[in-house]
């Protein structure tokens, strides 16, 4: 009974490390409480209060203000378009050559993989890529440039060829005996047993086209075919333009009108993200595990 009783015995580590968790956990969600709450705050609340937990008299004001902008819109239509374009050639291209690489009897498999590995410590530059988008004429103004420019994460790659090297090798040596070619063992053995590790890969791939902004600055100079991302920075440099441009008393009072656009902004930039993690989070820790265990 003692022992028992010694076991259910609390110490102060039962205690203190779920209150630690608690508070860090607080601390990470009140700047995202705070973005939302201020998207939603009208100018005045605001002045009187700008540390609010809810606002009085929420608006939308600050929404109305972007979408009558309209360069959320564009920079919406332009994101997903790259999405489309952009996302099944990147998952296409790592599965096929992480596919590749992890089979034994590939020849020259071992050189092939170092090779490319340098690329993931070694950059070629900012000039060089737009000499070569330049070249095959992607340039100014074509969204091909952004989707080429970074079509094949070599980290990527690492993790689903560490996925498939796990995978038994019977299953495809069972496959070769009944005729199967590699193509068929790819798509009706590998990849139903994947869905771990692609759909973290797709979703990877989904965050990196949706943060978007670098390439899409250097290849496209018309304002309708900007991403979310460099709209969202517009949107900001403006907002603070504003608050320079501002004189005398009322510099107090554009700084609030822009912190709201601001907060809008971003809410309306990551909602979809959000909404679109969900679905993958099942499969988003077991992928990772497997992915990166050699």
């Amino acid at each position: 009974m003692k022992s028992t009783k010694s076991l259910k015995r609390k110490t102060i580590g039962d205690y203190l490390i779920p209150a630690i968790l608690i508070i860090w956990g607080l601390i990470v969600l009140f700047p995202f409480f705070s973005v939302v709450v201020i998207s939603f705050t009208s100018e005045a609340e605001y002045i009187k209060t700008p540390l609010l937990l809810f606002p009085m008299e929420p608006t939308l004001e600050s929404y109305k203000r972007i979408f009558e902008d309209g360069r959320i819109a564009s920079g919406y239509f332009t994101t997903f378009k790259l999405l489309a374009m952009s996302l099944p050639l990147s998952l296409f291209l790592t599965t096929s050559f992480a596919y590749g690489m992890s089979r034994k009897n590939f020849p020259g498999r071992k050189f092939i993989f170092y090779f490319v590995l340098i690329a993931m410590i070694f950059d070629g530059g900012i000039i060089p890529l737009y000499m070569l988008m330049k070249d095959l004429h992607l340039v100014p103004n074509n969204l091909w440039a952004v989707v080429l420019a970074n079509t094949v994460s070599t980290f990527y790659m690492i993790l689903m060829h560490n996925f498939f090297k796990a995978l038994p090798d019977s299953l495809m040596e069972s496959a070769r005996i009944d005729g199967a070619g590699e193509w068929r063992i790819l798509a009706n053995i590998v990849l139903p047993l994947s869905a771990p590790v692609l759909a973290t890969i797709t979703l990877f791939y989904t965050v990196d086209r949706w943060n978007e902004w670098f390439h899409p600055m250097l290849f496209l100079q018309r304002g309708e075919l900007q991403p979310l991302q460099l709209v969202l920075r517009s949107i900001v440099i403006d907002a603070q333009m504003d608050m320079v441009k501002t004189g005398g008393n009322t510099i107090e009072l554009a700084s609030n009108f822009a912190m709201g656009v601001k907060t809008a902004a971003i809410i309306c930039t990551m909602l979809p993200v959000m909404l679109f993690f969900p679905f993958l989070q099942k499969y988003f820790v077991k992928g990772i595990m497997v992915g990166a265990v050699k």
